[in-house]
């Protein structure tokens, strides 16, 4: 698999320069690119490596003179991040899963696979599914009954799909993600020392022994299109209503979403967060890693939360989280700055302690 410069070009909306039929094979940083390679010194700051690589074309900021940077032809963009993930799409040959349906997979007389859809070894797909055209089922896959997934889906190795789910067209789950599993959601005959705790704010807690009692999962979970699901990710099935995962969004490795959460579109959400049950998220909203986010609360639409932001309460649409508990960035920041002042306050405070008691001891 190979493109000219030109087609690369073409296919950014860039403009190219020099040799545009220069052909290509991959991309690579400057300090290790190969004859074959496109450079990405987008930057002047990586344009410095391009000396010790072996590249004859690359990506380059506006106003860059790469005849003087000694490359044979150069792809301009105007920002150069975005033209990042075109580039990498085009170069992308994706996972080796060949078509058609390999003979060690599973698959039940009643289910529907869609046309030029491509089924790996192992996996296993139950009673009443439907899978779209152009699907990419991995090795080891299981997709359980009833399961509906749309047009282009692409699911890496091992990952698990429950039953009765519902997911749109263009969907990526990477290794091992888990959609529609049983929510954590359990009761006691009376009430618990959770319960107590909430109701009392810490006064009371447990005061008998008792066990804890499932509450099953009779809801499914419904995707919409082009969401992607990072590494052992998992996305609860809801209690009686459907979890549900609004259209473009996009979740990292390692991301816990209870049961009945509700995200909306456009979302994104870093490693290592989680999402409570019944907790609702607007559009557009920006998770940071290992950001936590409460029970039956709601995050309006733009929040963006730092990273280790734990959200207890609801939070207004628009605004920008830190901390523990989450409150307002700039009233974190000024939580920090007090913080990193305690020491020397200290200080302070005791020598001011020790003057006084000296006074006292005077008079």
């Amino acid at each position: 698999m190979s493109y000219t410069i030109a087609e690369i070009a073409e296919a950014l909306g860039a403009r190219a320069v020099g040799d545009a039929q220069l052909r290509i094979t991959g991309a690579a940083e400057p300090a290790d690119a190969g004859p074959q390679d496109l450079a990405m010194a987008m930057d002047p700051k990586y344009a410095e490596g391009l000396p010790k690589g072996a590249a004859r074309a690359a990506v380059l900021w506006e106003g860059a003179d790469y005849a003087a940077l000694g490359l044979e032809a150069a792809i301009f963009v105007p920002r150069p991040r975005y033209a990042m993930s075109g580039v990498t799409r085009l170069l992308d040959p994706g996972p080796g899963i060949a078509p058609g349906i390999h003979p060690t997979a599973v698959i039940h007389e009643s289910a529907r696979i869609g046309e030029e859809a491509a089924i790996g070894p192992y996996a296993v797909i139950g009673k009443d599914v439907r899978i779209g055209d152009r699907a990419r089922i991995g090795a080891h896959v299981s997709v359980d009954e009833g399961a509906r997934l749309g047009d282009d889906c692409l699911l890496w190795a091992g990952v698990r799909i429950g039953h009765r789910v519902t997911i749109g067209d263009r969907f990526i789950a990477q290794p091992s993600a888990v959609i529609g599993g049983d929510g954590f959601s359990f009761v006691t005959p009376d009430k618990s020392a959770v319960e107590k705790v909430r109701e009392t704010l810490g006064a009371e807690g447990a005061d008998s022994a008792q066990s804890w009692t499932r509450i099953h999962s009779l809801g499914g979970v419904e995707i919409g299109d082009d969401v992607e699901v990072g590494s052992n990710s998992a996305i609860d099935r809801g209690t009686i209503r459907a979890t549900r995962i609004g259209s473009r969004t996009k979740i990292d490795n390692l991301v816990q979403i209870g049961h009945n959460c509700i995200v909306g579109d456009d979302v994104l959400i870093c490693g290592q967060a989680g999402l409570a049950g019944s907790s609702r998220i607007g559009n557009r909203v920006v998770i940071g890693g290992r950001v936590a986010v409460n029970d039956n609360i709601f995050v309006g639409d733009d929040v963006v939360a730092g990273g280790g932001a734990m959200i207890f309460t609801n939070a207004p649409a628009g605004r920008v989280l830190m901390g523990n508990p989450a409150v307002k960035m700039e009233t974190q920041i000024e939580i920090n700055k007090a913080l990193r002042r305690l020491p020397r306050m200290m200080k302070q405070f005791a020598e001011l302690q020790k003057s006084v008691s000296k006074l006292v001891q005077k008079d």
